[in-house]
This record gives C-alpha cells, structure tokens and sequence, in this order.
C-alpha cells in the first residue's frame, strides 16, 4: 500500500509540475504587490527627493503606479507597465527638450530579499499542497 500512495503521490507532482499556472499567479500577485509597496514606501532603498518640485517622486499623480500590472501563464510570471516614461524613471538618464535634465534612477520594478523570500514561499507552499 506504501508504494500506491508514493506512486500517486509522484504522479500527482509530476502533474504539477507541468501545470505551474496556479504558481505563477501566485507569483506574479507577490511581485506586483511588492512593486506597489515600492511606490508607497518612496522607494526601497528610499529614491532621491525631486529639485524641481515639491511632492513625492513617481507617486504624486499616481498614473505610473495605477499603472502596473502582472501577466501570468504556465511560464511566466511578469510584472510591468506600458507608460512610456517609466524606462527614465526605472534606470535614469537625460530627459527634456535637449536632454538636458539628469533624472536619477528610482527603480519601482525590484524586488528586496524579503520579497524574493516570499517568492520562495509561494513555490515552497504550491508544491507542499500538492504533496499533502
């Protein structure tokens, strides 16, 4: 009766471990919640303050925050935007008529070694409910 119960329970990992779906938007929700803890934070490490106005960087409209979204199938787990300035913001560099504008980098799409952690987490608890 042992080797009835490794066998299924093999068969069922091996099951999933082709259909990761359900992992991957586990991921994907952890990602996309740690970027937006990223805009609330300011930042983490903190971004640079603005010179040329007063508020809080990348947050004061919060187009570029209400903007990210995560995307997942059985492969992937990605989070992003499609605002054509986030690039300048993510990484920094020239911007405005002649370039003449230094924008430092605030990175808002990183992840801290807590948020790895709990990426960790969420493939430690899909395979662990699987094996159950």
């Amino acid at each position: 009766t042992n080797s009835e119960q490794i066998t299924q329970a093999l068969e069922k990992l091996a099951g999933a471990v082709k259909r990761r779906t359900p992992l991957m938007r586990n991921i994907a929700g952890t990602m996309e919640s740690a970027v937006l803890q990223n805009f609330e934070a300011g930042g983490r490490p903190k971004w640079l303050g603005l010179k040329y106005r007063q508020g809080n960087p990348l947050v004061d409209t919060e187009n570029l925050m209400g903007s990210i979204t995560s995307f997942y199938d059985n492969d992937n787990a990605i989070v992003g935007t499609n605002v054509a300035y986030a690039a300048i913001h993510q990484f920094g560099g020239k911007a405005g008529r002649g370039r003449k504008v230094d924008i430092p980098a605030r990175p808002f799409l990183t992840l801290t070694s807590e948020d790895e952690e709990d990426v960790l987490h969420d493939v430690q608890d899909y395979f662990h409910s699987i094996i159950k």
